[in-house]
């Protein structure tokens, strides 16, 4: 079996870089902001998001559930955050979430992609869990 060439896991620059993205993110996302989400997602027939409720594939669709959700009870609190790069390219984020008066854990995973553009997700999942 070929070995791959070694990447360093974490730059603290590259770490930054997606840290901050993710914050933008998630400011975006509770305060309804659906043109940064837009944004933040790569434009892609490829683009996958299946969430709890839905499974979007492509950025039309992305898109179209995002003018369509409704922008009540978006606040949340975060929990169990990790964000891990992979060399200076690619990086997965993972973090948990709680919202009042749901008694739900949500769950919520991205995997984002340096283009030219800046950061983009390409993939993100979101699931509820009982407690």
């Amino acid at each position: 079996m070929e070995q791959t060439a070694p990447f360093e896991v974490n730059h603290p620059q590259v770490l930054a870089e997606v840290e901050a993205a993710f914050g933008r993110y998630e400011v975006a996302l509770t305060t309804n902001q659906v043109e940064v989400l837009d944004e933040l997602f790569l434009d892609s027939p490829h683009t996958v998001r299946y969430g709890a409720t839905e499974n979007l594939v492509g950025m039309e669709q992305i898109r179209a559930f995002r003018v369509g959700r409704s922008p009540s009870n978006l606040m949340r609190d975060l929990r169990n955050t990790v964000i891990t790069t992979y060399g200076r390219d690619y990086a997965v984020a993972n973090t948990e979430f709680t919202r009042d008066g749901d008694a739900r854990i949500g769950r919520q995973s991205h995997t984002w992609l340096r283009l030219p553009q800046g950061w983009r997700i390409v993939a993100a999942h979101v699931s509820l869990m009982a407690t």
